[in-house]
């Protein structure tokens, strides 16, 4: 079998979208995920070890892309960066972000926009 992509899934406080990314795609056999998120209060901060950790990088909004190019721009120039424009009004593990988070992560992950 083929060595598992790891995936990091981003989001402001990782409370919600990057936290129900993560448990969804937990048990997936195609990858290995962790999620983070932006602020400083996350439940899991963003920082050099996970960005280092992943081959591909899932964010949920342009801004949480904006934000590693200008804390981690070394991160930014050398990893494979994919933004799903998933908006910050879902529970964690709603019906709906599952939904939403399934369709576009399955497209993204279809259309070889994680690399290899």
């Amino acid at each position: 079998m083929a060595e598992r992509r790891k995936i990091l899934f981003i989001c402001t406080a990782n409370r919600m979208r990057s936290a129900t990314a993560e448990k969804i795609y937990q048990d997936d056999v195609r990858f290995e995920v962790q999620s983070a998120g932006t602020h400083p209060l996350a439940d899991q901060v963003l920082d050099e070890y996970l960005l280092d950790w992943a081959d591909a990088i899932v964010v949920m909004e342009k801004g949480h892309r904006n934000f590693i190019r200008a804390k981690f721009p070394e991160y930014y120039a050398q990893k494979k960066i994919v933004c799903l424009y998933i908006p910050d009004e879902y529970a964690f593990m709603d019906e709906g972000l599952i939904a939403l988070l399934r369709n576009k992560f399955e497209e993204v992950y279809q259309r070889g926009l994680l690399g290899r």
